[in-house]
């Protein structure tokens, strides 16, 4: 090339010349150059040179402004500006560098290139400008050549399309990630499916218009079925719950037909269908209509794939939370409620103002365990499910029926519709089971809601409270919640916390009564007995925390601090010089059945130095009954050290003499409430001489308790009981006047 050539070629004033590219048809929208100069010229010559320039396949569109200001106002109503040819001199020296910071910081244009000219050469050096300001690209006008001023525009609209893609897929998986969680909330699949509709249209700026439609999982096969729309939106409401062949628009309804065979996504004029498969759900595959007025670019169809793709799954998370929330509030084996819904359901009942009028109530199968066990865990499932369907068809719709445990059910209804003669009148008829009529029967507690002003959980507490106050009763028997009832409740539970730090403190204490022998009036024995004295100073009785201790399982515990004291007072009392005197200590059923009771005795034996001979056990008739084989083998192993065991409350029970005369005990204490009979009349000393009789003839020793007067000791002495304890003799006392009682006898 010469040097007049290479001139020609670098002169600002550009002739219309074919170098620009290939004609191409003209897509359908343009890059937009804004030219920010104070000389007309340059403008001009600008929009000259580039006129009929393609870039990236695209035209070139051009907003002229002559000076800083104007280029303010121009961009308070102007946007989507892809290059920015700004003059550094205008108004002033540096207005143009000035007006960098403007369109950066005021106008947020952070992805419009801008390309700084100067005619002054070195006038703003070229990297002071670009370390100073966000500047693209720095040109004299003297080197912005034709071609120089196209490659340069090229480079600059690559990268601002570059940049701005990146943008808008940034934006749009914002956009997708707000719309997926926007969608998880919604609970069920007509309402995710809606969602959807919405979201889509939110993604791409348009209006709610489209439908979703869903081809059932287990009908797809066949040719008489077909899509169902499940959501619509728009001018498309009406069709919800339609067949997809209701639709009038033949292309619509053939094109969703088409997106779901094809299993992909299909963009047309007429709109957009979105295909979204299915690994999960109940419903199969889905497609979406939406409504669009121009073809989708590629960025939204990239953004519509990456959304696709990800409610795909939520469609099938939709289906699971459908499921998870069946298992979670419904039983599955009886299809009711259970325990968690059914509260909700009371506590919605308890903040409507009417649930005055309306019964709590507990239906629990009596011996339902005994049936499960003797017929088989199918044929219990199986009467659980028969009992269920009659108690819904029975009680009807205004009931609310659940399934709260095992083998209880809830009922939550009008006052007129759970009398206690509805209840019990369910259970008058046979349940046919496997072929088989069963006869059952069923306890009842009920709460009017009236009576409760706190949450759907304390109410089905008190209403519980009142089923197990009817079981105590009897079985079969319907029973109310009433105040005392609750009442009695906490007042045990706080009897049991009161008792388990008394028992922590050491407030709990020992206390012997004496037992003698009626004949030399002699002392035979003493009987450990507990006592607590609260912090007060007042004194609980036994009867009242004994059974707490029982039913809490903290017996066990107690009795075994019971063993060791006894026993270390039975060693300090022999030291004392009263070796002969024997020490019962009773027993508990609980206590008796621990595991480790033999070796929790020994060892309190050992360690105390006791001599067993002198340990004597008392266990109770019931206990001596109800747990015979195994206290055959346990006592056995016991009275090989030496202890002798007495049978406690003797004559309250039903006793078996076969029992008796295997678990091979020594003594039978006759119960107190016999005692206090026996001077009565001639009847009421008949039972005392049968039990004293039996005694003599089994060669066991018989000891009464409870003798407070003179004549009772008389009258039990002629019947020849060997041995008594009672207030007529001595009070309990604790171990030091004990002691001293014993020293003055």
């Amino acid at each position: 090339m010469t040097d007049s050539e290479a001139h020609k070629d670098d002169e600002l004033v550009f002739l219309d010349e074919h170098e620009s590219g290939p004609a191409i048809e003209a897509p359908r929208k343009s890059w937009r150059v804004l030219i920010v100069d104070d000389d007309p010229d340059v403008h001009s010559t600008t929009e000259l040179a580039l006129r009929n320039t393609l870039i990236l396949n695209r035209p070139l569109s051009f907003l002229h402004a002559y000076s800083a200001s104007q280029t303010r106002e121009l961009l308070a109503n102007e946007g989507d500006i892809a290059v920015i040819l700004l003059d550094v001199v205008m108004e002033n020296e540096d207005a143009g560098l000035r007006l960098v910071k403007n369109i950066r910081e005021d106008f947020g244009m952070s992805e419009t290139r801008i390309i700084l000219r100067t005619g002054q050469p070195g006038y703003a050096p070229e990297i002071d400008a670009i370390r100073d300001y966000d500047i693209n690209d720095y040109k004299t006008k003297s080197e912005l050549t034709r071609n120089k001023l196209y490659t340069t525009l090229t480079a600059a609209i690559r990268s601002f399309d570059q940049i701005r893609a990146i943008t808008t897929s940034r934006r749009g998986l914002d956009l997708i990630v707000h719309a997926s969680a926007e969608l998880m909330a919604l609970h069920g699949m007509r309402n995710f499916a809606a969602g959807v509709i919405t979201q889509i249209a939110g993604l791409l700026g348009l209006r709610p218009e489209g439908l979703v439609c869903a081809q059932d999982a287990m009908d797809e096969e066949s040719p008489e079925s077909g899509p169902t729309i499940i959501a619509a939106a728009g001018r498309h409401t009406a069709l919800i719950n339609q067949p997809l062949s209701s639709i009038a628009d033949a292309t619509l309804r053939e094109g969703l037909l088409r997106c779901m065979r094809e299993r992909q996504n299909i963009y047309d004029e007429a709109g957009t269908l979105l295909f979204f498969p299915s690994q999960a759900s109940a419903r199969g595959d889905m497609a979406a209509f939406l409504e669009t007025d121009d073809r989708l670019d590629e960025t939204d169809r990239r953004l519509l794939e990456v959304f696709c793709a990800n409610i795909a799954v939520g469609f099938d998370n939709a289906a699971l939370f459908s499921r998870l929330h069946a298992f979670a509030y419904y039983d599955q084996l009886s299809r009711l409620p259970n325990r968690t819904h059914f509260i909700n359901q009371i506590d919605r009942r308890l903040a409507n103002p009417d649930h005055a009028g309306f019964v709590l109530g507990l239906v629990d199968i009596d011996h339902f365990a005994e049936t499960n066990d003797a017929l088989g865990h199918l044929f219990g499932d199986r009467l659980l499910q028969e009992v269920a369907t009659r108690l819904k068809q029975s009680l009807g719709s205004q009931v609310t029926v659940a399934r709260v445990a095992g083998d209880t059910f809830g009922l939550l209804g009008p006052a007129e519709r759970m009398s206690p003669s509805i209840l019990i009148a369910l259970f008058q008829e046979p349940f046919r089971v496997d072929g088989q009529d069963l006869m059952v029967s069923a306890t009842c507690g009920l709460l009017n809601l009236a009576d409760s002003n706190t949450s759907g959980a304390e109410a089905l507490k008190d209403t519980n409270i009142a089923l197990k106050r009817a079981k105590q009763r009897s079985r079969g028997e319907v029973s109310f919640f009433t105040r005392a009832m609750g009442i009695e409740i906490q007042e045990r539970v706080m009897l049991l916390q009161a008792l388990r730090h008394a028992f922590d403190n050491e407030r709990l204490f020992l206390v012997y009564q004496p037992q003698v022998d009626l004949a030399t009036r002699r002392v035979v024995g003493l009987e450990a007995l507990i006592r607590w004295r609260a912090e007060n100073g007042a004194f609980i009785a036994p009867d009242r925390f004994i059974p707490l201790a029982e039913h809490s399982g903290l017996i066990v515990n107690i009795g075994e601090w019971v063993l060791r004291v006894a026993c270390h007072q039975q060693a300090w009392l022999a030291r004392m010089g009263f070796g002969h005197v024997r020490m019962a200590i009773n027993v508990s059923v609980s206590q008796f059945r621990h595991p480790k009771f033999p070796f929790v005795l020994r060892r309190a034996i050992e360690d105390s130095g006791a001599d067993p001979a002198c340990i004597e056990l008392e266990i109770t008739e019931s206990m001596a009954m109800e747990e015979a084989d195994f206290l055959l083998l346990t006592l056995n192993k016991l009275k090989e050290n030496g202890i002798t065991v007495a049978v406690d409350d003797f004559g309250t029970g039903f006793s078996s003499l076969s029992y008796l005369q295997r678990l091979s005990v020594d003594r039978l204490k006759i119960d107190r409430a016999f005692v206090n009979e026996i001077t009565d009349s001639q009847r009421g000393s008949q039972i005392p001489e049968m039990v004293i009789q039996l005694g003599h003839r089994l060669g066991l020793s018989i000891i009464a308790e409870g003798v407070e007067d003179a004549a009772q000791a008389q009258r039990l002495q002629e019947l020849g009981c060997h041995e008594a304890q009672g207030y007529h003799f001595a009070r309990p006392m604790e171990i030091g006047p004990l002691l001293e009682w014993l020293q003055n006898r």
